[in-house]
């Protein structure tokens, strides 16, 4: 007999130990018929261990069988114990009823494992009632989730709903179960009873880019991408901190041909708008390092230029582009102001050579 769990991860199907366990499964069956796991959180989860859920508290300390609710009786709502010694906890993806270890105190809580090996000390001791069948890379995704201290996930994943396959307690159904199950699936988002903090919601997209275009995307991915290059920068020591960046409005570009010139920049990225080309070079010879800078106007020119001029062909040599930028041991305000100066150096050296080129033409 088969049970489709959907959970905010994907959908997970278990197959009952319903002959060997016949009391365990129809608790389990009847659970899910009456919708009591809709919405349930997976409290627990330890990394290569297990997860667990059936909580409605989330606590691991409420939960009540289905015999209770049913016959509206609370002294049922603990179960005796299914132990079977043919059944071990020797593979990944095996339910079993969590007790805490106590004996004969079955309820609505059950773990499944997530791995094959050292679980002998659960023999004996938890009640194996099942297997997943389907989903157990479902399983593994849970089983990965970051988590607290105490094992709950930091993202809520939870049980959405429950789909009984194949039922083959139908016939012997108890008189009390049909008015139990509701007609249609429970509209909560969480158990009444739940005493936890909500945390990032179990269906809440976590695509950091999702309702952005491609570009948007992309220039989203490249900032976060620099935001890291900054922090292994800091450990270099080229940066003093990783909060320390070039303005957003200044471009690194890098595989220039040694004849490119600045003018020749300027005049190649003018095109996305007003801006100045600074090309590095070696402080002994005066050549190029074929990588440099170019400082826009405004943000938004850098952004179009980022986007566009990526692999653009300059000399024969296809040019890279970037938002991050790295200058050892020099911070952004001290690049801007040594290129303001060699910038007006250049601007008097052509000042200069005017005014010899208008006396030489006096003197003639």
């Amino acid at each position: 007999m088969s049970v489709l769990i959907e959970t905010s991860l994907g959908d997970l199907v278990v197959d009952l130990y319903h002959e060997e366990c016949p009391v365990t499964a129809r608790n389990f069956i009847m659970l899910c018929q009456m919708k009591y796991y809709h919405a349930h959180l997976f409290f627990n989860v330890q990394e290569n261990y297990l997860v667990q859920a059936g909580d409605p508290t989330g606590t691991g300390r409420g939960g009540t069988s289905a015999y209770a609710v049913v016959d509206g009786d609370e002294s049922k709502r603990f179960f005796n114990d299914e132990i079977k010694p043919t059944l071990k906890h020797n593979k990944a993806g095996l339910l079993s009823m969590a007790t805490g270890g106590v004996a004969n105190a079955n309820a609505s809580q059950f773990f499944v494992t997530l791995r094959d090996h050292d679980l002998e000390h659960l023999d004996g001791k938890q009640t194996i009632f099942g297997e997943i069948a389907e989903g157990m890379d479902v399983l593994e995704k849970i089983g990965g989730q970051f988590c607290d201290d105490a094992g709950r996930p930091y993202r809520d994943i939870r049980i959405l709903h429950t789909h009984v396959l194949d039922d083959p307690f139908e016939d012997t159904a108890p008189a009390g179960l049909e008015a139990k199950i509701p007609p249609d699936s429970p509209t909560r988002t969480r158990p009444e009873e739940e005493l936890l903090v909500e945390r990032l919601g179990a269906t809440e997209d976590l695509d950091p880019n999702a309702g952005k275009d491609e570009a948007e995307a992309e220039l989203e991915r490249a900032r976060e991408e620099a935001k890291s290059r900054a922090v292994v920068l800091e450990m270099l020591g080229d940066l003093k901190s990783a909060e320390d960046k070039a303005p957003e409005n200044v471009l690194f570009v890098c595989k220039l041909n040694p004849v490119t010139s600045e003018e020749d920049l300027e005049l190649v990225f003018s095109r996305f708008g007003r801006c100045r080309a600074y090309i590095c070079q070696d402080h002994v010879t005066g050549d190029s390092l074929n990588f440099g800078f170019i400082e826009f106007e405004t943000e938004q020119h850098c952004v179009e230029a980022y986007l566009k001029a990526n692999n653009y062909l300059i000399d024969d040599r296809r040019i890279r582009v970037d938002f991050s930028q790295s200058t050892s041991k020099t911070n952004w305000d001290t690049f801007l102001k040594l290129a303001a100066a060699k910038d007006a150096k250049k601007k008097k050296k052509k000042k200069k050579d005017k005014k010899e080129k208008k006396e030489k033409k006096v003197k003639r």
